[in-house]
């Protein structure tokens, strides 16, 4: 097996000393210069797995050399080395199409880190989302989608993804990581919404035993779940600005102190974030931090909300019946021309989200495997409703149980699978009658037993 080759682009002695010592104990040979001529001399002739490079140079600088690797070797990693607290520099390397960065002095673990992680990237397959079945869809804009989460997945720079509810941001973060170097290691999704504000900063950094009431033994936060691999912050947009704080310290220093810990832990962590709100209006009107918007913000990347492309709900509408009637086990449905027709006019305000509610609900309760247009109910198409309207008896009944559930829709999962046991109980598990008394049609009472486990098959 061929070793791998590194370009060190330095001009201090030492430290291309120090990095060629360090990359030779990992069996990785090493060609060092101390110019951007020199460099370019040699990318010119030879093959490289990873490039190392200097921010000063006599010469120039290392964004000229991460611009000119960009434009004749786009495959190849190349992470620059900056001063410490340069973080300006760092970002726009980054920008410019840079694989990572690292501090001076070099810290030699997060070097190693650095660079096992670079070579996986340059020996990566090349695919894409679509064709691994990620990202649906044939659009032109799918189609430059999914072309800037592979060159994403590359490299290890923040990426900020916006765009509306429900287009599949988190989708979108899946992807940039299982096509990485990092796809072995977990990818931690959390919502920053939904951590009450008294307990994230244990939530994310962890905490010591006896630190506060409550703190019984020794815990790991969100940072080191993802250790290795992808912490995906969803919602950011709604951190509180203390909280903004110190998220930007711990990205910034690569380093994290657990609540009531005396020692800072080093992290390696690559950070995607997401909110359906604009962040540059966040940030004018005071709700979010601009230099922690300017950390996250290295690289954004636009999902494109449905109506933007149309053509791709066709694709949509099959794989989504298609998972519904797999999960239990039942024929997938056809969708009539008409019905297609219907799907592909609707301008589907909640995005793919809505679609796949809507044809959910359509698989509950169609009593075919024929779906037509009226058997959508798309929003527009019911007859409107006379009268005020009355909250039906018994809704919310329990609020208080409610709040003992992480979420709405787990509280409402156990509401149904009770709701159906008792009209199984009352028709004696004779299904059909339980159907006919809860006013749904047997169809649509299997799917729903089997979706719950709670068909016995």
């Amino acid at each position: 097996m061929s070793r791998k080759r590194a370009l060190v682009i330095d001009d201090e002695p030492d430290i291309r000393e120090l990095l060629e010592i360090t990359l030779g104990r990992m069996q990785i040979l090493t060609d060092s210069v101390d110019s951007v001529k020199r460099a370019k001399e040699h990318l010119d002739k030879a093959n490289y797995q990873l490039c190392l490079t200097d921010m000063r140079l006599p010469d120039g600088n290392g964004l000229e050399i991460v611009e000119y690797i960009q434009q004749y070797q786009p495959g190849l990693p190349v992470a620059v080395i900056t001063a410490h607290g340069s973080i300006d520099s760092a970002i726009e390397s980054m920008k410019a199409g840079a694989f990572d960065f690292v501090s001076k002095p070099v810290d030699l673990g997060a070097l190693r880190k650095l660079v096992t992680t670079a070579i996986q990237s340059s020996e990566l397959p090349q695919g894409d989302a679509q064709n691994q079945g990620l990202i649906i869809g044939q659009s032109t804009a799918i189609q430059r989608l999914g072309a800037s989460i592979l060159k994403l997945s590359r490299s290890q720079a923040p990426v900020y993804i916006s765009g509306e509810s429900g287009t599949g941001k988190e989708l979108v973060a899946r992807s940039i990581h299982h096509l990485g170097p990092r796809s072995n290691q977990a990818f931690v999704p959390v919502n920053c919404g939904a951590i009450p504000r008294e307990l994230m900063e244990s939530e994310f950094f962890g905490h010591k035993k006896g630190s506060f009431t409550g703190a019984h033994q020794d815990k790991a936060g969100l940072f080191q779940a993802a250790e290795g691999g992808t912490l995906f912050l969803d919602e950011v947009a709604d951190l509180p600005l203390d909280m903004q704080v110190k998220l930007l310290r711990a990205i910034q220093e690569k380093a994290l102190r657990p609540v009531g810990g005396q020692e800072e832990i080093k992290t390696d962590v690559r950070i995607l974030c997401a909110t359906h709100k604009q962040l540059e209006e966040e940030v004018n009107a005071g709700r979010f931090r601009q230099d922690l918007f300017y950390r996250l913000n290295v690289i954004q990347l636009n999902v494109p909300p449905l109506r933007e492309r149309r053509e791709d709900i066709p694709l949509l509408a099959r794989h989504l019946l298609e998972k519904l009637a797999s999960a239990v086990n039942f024929p997938v449905p056809q969708l009539t021309p008409a019905a297609l027709k219907l799907l592909c006019e609707y301008p589907f305000p909640g995005n793919v989200r809505e679609l796949e509610n809507v044809l959910e609900r359509t698989f509950t309760l169609c009593e075919s495997d024929v779906i037509d247009a009226e058997d959508l109910h798309l929003p527009g198409a019911r007859p409107p409703r006379s009268g005020p309207q009355q909250q039906p008896q018994g809704e919310l009944d329990h609020p208080a149980r409610c709040a003992e559930y992480p979420s709405l829709d787990e509280y409402l999962q156990d509401i149904e699978k009770e709701v159906l046991c008792s009209a199984l109980e009352a028709a004696k598990w004779n299904k059909t009658q339980a159907a006919k008394n809860l006013g749904i049609s047997f169809r649509s009472l299997r799917y729903r037993l089997r979706k719950l486990g709670l068909d016995g098959e």
